[in-house]
C-alpha cells in the first residue's frame, strides 16, 4: 500500500513540475516578446494553455484517486489536499500569461525602457512560481517562506512601473494607450506573484499543518 502511495505521489509531483514549467515558459515568452516589440504565435499560446488546463484535470483526477484508494492521513493527507489547491492557482497563472500574450499586438515599437523594468518583474514572478512548487515537492519550509516574502518585491516593482509610466505619459515619451497596455501587463505579473504566494502558503501548510488563512 505504501509503495503504491509513494509511486502515485511521485507521479503527482512530476505532473506538478511539468505544469509549473509550462507556466514558467508562458510568462517568460510573453515578457521577452514585450521587450522585443513582437507578438507571440497565437497557436503556440493556445496549445500551451490547453496543456496547462489538461494537466490541471490530470492532477486533480490523480489526487482524487489517491484520496479514495489510499485514504491518507495526517501529513500525507495534507500533501494531497495542498496539491489540489495549488493546481487552481497554477491554472490561473497560465491564464495571466495568456492575458499578457493577448496584449502584445497592441504594444507597438518594443519596450526596453530601463526605468520600466517589466522584464525584471517577470523574472521575479517566474522565480516565485518555480520556487513555490519546489518548496512543496522538497518540503522546504524556508523556501516557501522566502517566496511569501518575495511578494513585497513584486509589489514594489509594480508601483515603480506605474509611477514611471505616468511620468512617461506626461513627458510625451510613450502613447497613453501603450502605457495602459504595459501597465496591464505589469498588473497581470503582480497577480502571478499573488498566485505564487498562495501556492507557497499551501506548501507551508503541507509541511506544518498550519495555513495562514485558517490559523
Amino acid at each position: 500500500m505504501r509503495i503504491t502511495f509513494d509511486g502515485q505521489m511521485k507521479q503527482l509531483h512530476e505532473e506538478l513540475m511539468e505544469m509549473t514549467g509550462l507556466c514558467r515558459d508562458a510568462i517568460a515568452a510573453s515578457a521577452e516578446a514585450l521587450e522585443q516589440g513582437r507578438a507571440l504565435n497565437q497557436r503556440e499560446v493556445e496549445e500551451r494553455e490547453q496543456k496547462i488546463n489538461g494537466l490541471e484535470r490530470d492532477i486533480e483526477d490523480l489526487a482524487m484517486r489517491i484520496l479514495l484508494r489510499q485514504q491518507p492521513v495526517a501529513k500525507d493527507l495534507r500533501k494531497v489536499s495542498a496539491a489540489m489547491r495549488m493546481i487552481s492557482d497554477l491554472e490561473r497563472i497560465g491564464d495571466q500569461a495568456e492575458d499578457i500574450a493577448e496584449l502584445l499586438p497592441y504594444i507597438q515599437g518594443g519596450f526596453s525602457n530601463e526605468r520600466i523594468p517589466v522584464g525584471e518583474m517577470a523574472n521575479e514572478a517566474v522565480s516565485m512560481v518555480v520556487d513555490s512548487i519546489c518548496a512543496y515537492v522538497q518540503e522546504d519550509l524556508k523556501l516557501a517562506r522566502s517566496v511569501i516574502r518575495s511578494d513585497d518585491r513584486v509589489d514594489s516593482l509594480f508601483e515603480g512601473i506605474k509611477e514611471e509610466l505616468i511620468g512617461e505619459i506626461r513627458r510625451g515619451g510613450i502613447p497613453a494607450q501603450t502605457a495602459l497596455d504595459v501597465l496591464m501587463t505589469a498588473k497581470y505579473l503582480e497577480r502571478v506573484g499573488d498566485h505564487a504566494v498562495n501556492v507557497a502558503e499551501w506548501a507551508e501548510y503541507s509541511i506544518t499543518g498550519v495555513h495562514k488563512n485558517h490559523e
